[in-house]
């Protein structure tokens, strides 16, 4: 009996089990010598060349790197520091101090700040903080501290110029043109040859002031003093006792003091028992005596005659200028 032939069974298909998906790599950001070499393919030259450039780059980060470490741990101050020391066991130690260009800032200031370089290598010798300390004085206006070798520290002092003498809150001092302090002054000792200045914000005018001064020489030597009133315009004080009010404005004030100038060649008013030439007014001069308030003549007389121990009568005159 015969077998009916078999069909054939289809293979199974095997599955195969799921792997488990691995997880996506971390982008590592490029290093330096990457990114440079990226920048330096994209310049159209030289293949060879851009080598020699990527490695003479990588070898000065390598230096720069070497040398921020050698600052880092103090190598070169330790370096300076021995070379400074070998330089003063050869004899290059401040043993002496010349000190020029002083004649009213105070000595023993100066040696103070000094002295502190003596015995010192000379190569340690902060030359620039010596200098900042000696322009801290009121009178030093700059200084020049240099190495004169082997063993001597220069200083070389320039000095302010006293302008005038500052009266405010019943202090006096001395001050330049810059409106600098320079030391107090003893009223028994007073510089004659210098103006007194008196007035809110004065210390900030004292070269307009040498201006208006200088422009009349022939009262130059009689101004005792000026007082800046309001912060607009200047009294001017004479040796002789009057006082002169200007015009505001640096105009107007040099023509009226002018014309005083002339005023007093031609009539002599200083010297002659007037207390105060008002001139604020450009058309016309007040002229008042110590007395009494006055009226408007058309020519200035002079003040009439006083007895013997007498003041003045004290009448009070105006001329039309």
């Amino acid at each position: 009996m015969s077998r009916a032939p078999r069909r054939a069974q289809p293979h199974a298909v095997r599955r195969q089990p799921a792997r488990a998906s691995k997880p996506a790599a971390r982008r590592r950001s490029p290093t330096i010598g990457q990114q440079m070499s990226r920048a330096l393919s994209a310049i159209p030259v030289p293949h060879d060349l851009l080598r020699q450039a990527r490695n003479w780059g990588l070898g000065i980060l390598v230096a720069g790197a070497v040398v921020g470490g050698v600052i880092a741990m103090g190598v070169p101050q330790m370096i300076g520091l021995a070379a400074a020391h070998e330089l003063g066991s050869l004899g290059f130690v401040v043993r002496n101090i010349e000190i020029s260009g002083r004649k009213h800032v105070d000595a023993d200031a100066v040696y103070r700040i000094v002295m502190n370089a003596r015995g010192q290598d000379m190569p340690l010798v902060s030359l620039s903080e010596t200098r900042e300390r000696l322009l801290q004085l009121g009178w030093v206006e700059d200084a020049r501290v240099s190495r004169r070798l082997p063993d001597t520290l220069a200083i070389d002092l320039v000095e302010r110029v006293p302008a005038a003498i500052l009266q405010r809150n019943q202090q006096l001092s001395l001050i330049d043109a810059g409106g600098h302090v320079l030391a107090a002054v003893d009223p028994h000792t007073m510089p004659v040859q210098l103006p007194l200045v008196i007035g809110d914000g004065v210390e900030n005018q004292i070269p307009a002031l040498q201006a208006l001064i200088a422009s009349q020489p022939s009262l130059k030597p009689l101004i005792a003093g000026a007082t800046w009133i309001g912060r607009r315009r200047w009294d001017l004080r004479f040796q002789s006792g009057e006082t002169l009010a200007l015009p505001e404005g640096e105009g107007p004030a040099n023509a009226a003091f002018a014309t005083f100038a002339k005023k007093d060649q031609a009539v002599r008013l200083l010297g002659q028992g007037y207390v105060r030439f008002d001139m604020r007014d450009p058309g016309q001069m007040v002229v008042r005596t110590s007395r009494e308030p006055g009226m408007k003549i058309e020519d200035l007389p002079a003040p009439p005659a006083a007895a013997p121990g007498q003041g003045t009568d004290g009448a009070v005159n105006a001329v039309r200028t």
